[in-house]
């Protein structure tokens, strides 16, 4: 779009075409530390800066716009059942507070996620949008399946002729792995499978398999660079998450014609229509196994058309446009974070 950008951040950048990287000199710290050390850290930054707009993708301490990736804080522990504080919640609830009265600027990834802040924080709407994710509409196609469909399988373990689910997620616990196999279990067709994509301990979902007699039928694949070849893979995604802002996988599926079935408590459900998945009660298996069965009755075409369709509108450049808007607000209001 023509701005200079430059990127302040603890952790490895690979390099970009017009971004310039600082690397924020951030050592190894406990969690509620460094939750505390990086907003501090970046406001001594900003401070003596002159960039025209500061967008922070973190809860710190002094930006113009607040992008709200991870949603709220408060309201995912209340949505887990979480009544407990640590010492590192007790802290990311104090900034969550402080960044969403502060912030000239709040965009939300999903109108869920948009209402849930201005429910729980009182954020108004002149100081509230939604700002969807984009994704790669060349590398996640429904091209890839003709290219990677039997090869991905016969790595996996999984026959060409089975109906195939894939769960693509680290955390879970939030993503609920565990009612996906349920789910598993559940389905009239003993012949479908389970790829589980993600990074995480596997061994009481493992042992879950094995009590509900699917252990057999799940293929643990762990984090993969390469999750296009598993979309190309599958017949379905499912993903029953118990909290999720918005989530790309559900963006990287439908784009690569796979239909969707996920939760009601995930802003990426309103990127799904009824005509490629649906969006169910992630503490009920039966509905999840429901939801995947009306799939697997369905022809296969007219979900890959579907799913296809409802992705390709959510580009890079309308993401980037939506910013854009979020930093004018920002500037016409006069509110300068810290500056």
């Amino acid at each position: 779009a023509g701005h200079e950008v430059h990127l302040l951040t603890p952790g490895r950048a690979p390099a970009a075409p017009g971004i310039t990287v600082h690397r924020l000199p951030l050592p190894r710290l406990p969690a509620a530390a460094r939750a505390l050390a990086l907003p501090l850290l970046a406001r001594a930054i900003v401070r003596r800066s002159t960039w025209d707009v500061v967008q922070s993708h973190e809860r710190t301490l002094c930006q113009d716009v607040y992008r709200a990736g991870e949603g709220s804080h408060r309201g995912y522990l209340d949505s887990v059942g979480e009544r407990g504080r640590s010492l590192h919640n007790r802290v990311v609830l104090a900034l969550e507070r402080r960044v969403f009265a502060a912030s000239p600027q709040i965009a939300a990834i999903a109108r869920r996620g948009a209402d849930e802040i201005a429910r729980l924080h009182a954020v108004p709407a002149d100081r509230l949008s939604v700002v969807y994710n984009g994704v790669d509409l060349v590398r996640f196609h429904p091209d890839n399946r003709p290219h990677h469909r039997a090869a991905a399988r016969e790595a996996a373990g999984v026959p060409q002729s089975a109906w195939c689910v894939l769960f693509v997620g680290s955390g879970f616990v939030r993503k609920g792995l565990a009612v996906a196999l349920e789910a598993l279990a559940r389905l009239d067709d003993r012949a479908s499978r389970l790829l589980v994509v993600g990074r995480g301990d596997t061994g009481r979902y493992r042992a879950l398999a094995a009590a509900r007699g699917v252990a057999d039928r799940v293929a643990w694949l762990g984090a993969r660079p390469d999750v296009e070849r598993w979309y190309a893979a599958a017949d379905a995604l499912v993903l029953p998450t118990l909290y999720e802002p918005f989530g790309n996988v559900h963006l990287e599926a439908l784009a690569s014609g796979l239909p969707v079935v996920t939760s009601t408590h995930a802003g990426g459900a309103e990127v799904v229509p009824p005509a490629a998945g649906a969006a169910v009660d992630p503490h009920h298996p039966e509905a999840v196994a429901a939801a995947l069965h009306a799939l697997r009755g369905s022809d296969p075409g007219r979900l890959a058309t579907a799913a296809r369709a409802a992705a390709e509108p959510f580009t890079y450049a309308r993401q980037v446009e939506g910013f854009e808007r979020a930093w004018r607000r920002a500037r016409a209001s006069g509110a300068r974070a810290c500056r």
